[in-house]
This record gives C-alpha cells, structure tokens and sequence, in this order.
C-alpha cells in the first residue's frame, strides 16, 4: 500500500487513520482489541487519539482510549511498527487545560504512561489556546522532541490565521514546526476547511489528516430522516445535516455507489482521500463490518466524472 508522508516530519502512513474516541466509549476494551486487530491486518499502520477521549462518559474522566490502546500495544508487542497520534490540550476534569509548557510537559506523561510507550510520533495541541504564546508552546514540544518523547508535532481544531501566525513563531524563534492539521472536513462539512486552512496547507506543506470523515455517520446513509436519529448516540448531530443539501450530497452518493458495487460510505471516503490537501482521513468502527467498510473504501477508485458529480451535489 502507498504510503504518505504527515507533512515533511518524515513519518509515513497508509492513508486511513483509525479515530480512537471509540476507544472506551462505543467500544468496550475486547471489542477495541479486535478492531484494532483488524486495522492493522488490513494492512494501516496509524491510530489517533487524545488525552480527554472519552471524558464525556459518565463515570469517565479522560484517559479511557489511550489506556485501552497503551494495553493493545503491549499486548501485541507491536509499537515500532506502528505511528501513535494523541492530543493535548482540551480540558481534563478535575486538571486542567491548555497549551503553557508546564502543562504540557506533565500531560504528556501521563499520555505515555497510559499509552505504555516513551515516545509519541504526533502530538497535537487539540484546540487554540490564545492565552498562551506560541513561542511557550513551541518551546515545550521542543523540550519533548529533544527528550525523544515527541516525534512530530501538529494542531487541532485551529484557524487559519492562527496557524500562519504560529509557522511564522517557529519560523523566527526556530521552533518546531506543525507538521499537520487535524481539521473537520468531510463531503458534508466542505466551507469551513476550504475557505482558508486548505490554500495554506498545500502552501506550507502540512498534512491534513480530517476527522470526522464521515461527518459522525450521515455520509454511511444512515440517517435518512429523523426517525434514524436515534440509531447511535451520534445521532442527535444529524438534524444539522438532514436538510436539502444532505439530501442531494446522499443521492449522488448512492448513484455513484450503486454504479461500483459499493457503499455510500466507502465513495465519501475515497472521496476525501482524494482532496488535493489531504494526506489521509481519520475515521472510526465500532464493529468488524464497519471496519472492513471503511478499510475497503480507502481503497476504493473513483473517476473523474464521480468525483465532479459528489462536488456539485456538495457544493
């Protein structure tokens, strides 16, 4: 499988990122093991997660997904061959949040110690923080970088400018640079990405690896109206997407789908692999038939033609 290189930080991926938020939340730890059994088996060699995931379950304070993935890892003996994405950054109940550079430096230990590694290949800030200085951030990645507790570094949940501004930081105070951007973008979710974040990031070449691929599952077909909203607890984030330019984005999908013998899900994904800025997309499976879903539709072709007609229905 062709591999792609995460910006220039000299770290290469299969093009699809298993998303860990299910990690601990819709997966419980032996249905994880086995998707991410057969993650790899298919043949993908990244996995995404953060600090905070699944904080938002009750009883849960944040942690869960890296310790399920840190007990995969050691389980399977397989961290070499594999690159570890987590977040920092995004409150943790009862700690804090932020970017300041004593915060940073104890949460990546508690990152390693769950993931049961001593290094990360990316670390990301998971969100802006605008009462820290670039310069304080930038610095704490470098400390950890030279520690060979970091690897590459990239951003989450950030604004165009902002990364500019923060380039521009590691630029004059030679700081390390943001190798990647971790944005939302999907066929549904198009304007706030390609307005400005995209130009940049084929500018200044950063790897944009996309979360929510499948924008929570509407692009699956899932939901096809509010009848369907109760099918996964994602389901409350439809009512945003089922209106009439859902509508249009679902047909086209179905057409070009039926036309290759596959799913809607599978042409929305190849769809995004194939965005000029894209390095590859995060998306996540709670279940075997998802996954061989998803895996499948990486690898998925489309031409020309098919690639125009979900644009128009996008636009």
């Amino acid at each position: 499988m062709d591999k792609r290189e995460l910006g220039n930080s000299g770290l290469k991926i299969a093009p699809l990122i298993f998303g860990g938020n299910v990690l601990g939340w819709t997966a419980d730890a032996a249905t994880s093991f086995q998707l991410l059994d057969g993650f790899v088996d298919a043949g993908f060699d990244c996995i995404d997660t953060a600090d905070v995931y699944s904080k938002w379950v009750p009883g849960h304070r944040g942690g869960e997904s890296e310790t399920i993935l840190g007990n995969w890892l050691k389980a399977r003996g397989n961290r070499g061959r594999l690159v570890i994405a987590t977040k920092v950054g995004m409150e943790m109940p009862g700690i804090g949040q932020g970017l300041r550079r004593d915060y940073i430096v104890a949460r990546v230990e508690e990152s390693l110690r769950r993931l049961n590694t001593d290094y990360i290949d990316l670390y990301q800030s998971h969100c802006d923080d605008k009462d820290t200085p670039f310069e304080e951030t930038l610095a704490a990645y470098q400390q950890l970088i030279e520690a060979g507790k970091v690897r590459a570094i990239g951003a989450s949940n950030t604004e165009a400018p902002r990364l500019a501004a923060a380039l521009r930081a590691s630029s004059q105070h030679k700081l390390p640079r943001y190798q990647t951007v971790q944005p939302l973008y999907n066929l549904a979710d198009r304007a706030p990405f390609e307005a400005e974040l995209q130009a940049l990031c084929r500018k200044e070449t950063i790897g944009v690896i996309p979360y929510y691929a499948l924008a929570a599952g509407f692009l699956t077909g899932k939901y096809r109206s509010p009848a369907d909203f109760g099918k996964s607890p994602r389901g409350a984030r439809m009512q945003g997407y089922l209106n009439d330019r859902g509508r249009r984005i679902l047909a086209a999908l179905d057409e070009v789908a039926a036309e290759l013998g596959a799913k809607p899900g599978q042409v929305a994904l190849a769809w995004l692999r194939d965005r000029p800025a894209v390095t590859a997309p995060i998306a996540s499976a709670t279940s075997m038939t998802q996954l061989e879903e998803l895996t499948s539709g990486v690898r998925l072709k489309l031409d020309r033609e098919a690639t125009a007609r979900l644009d128009r229905a996008s636009a």
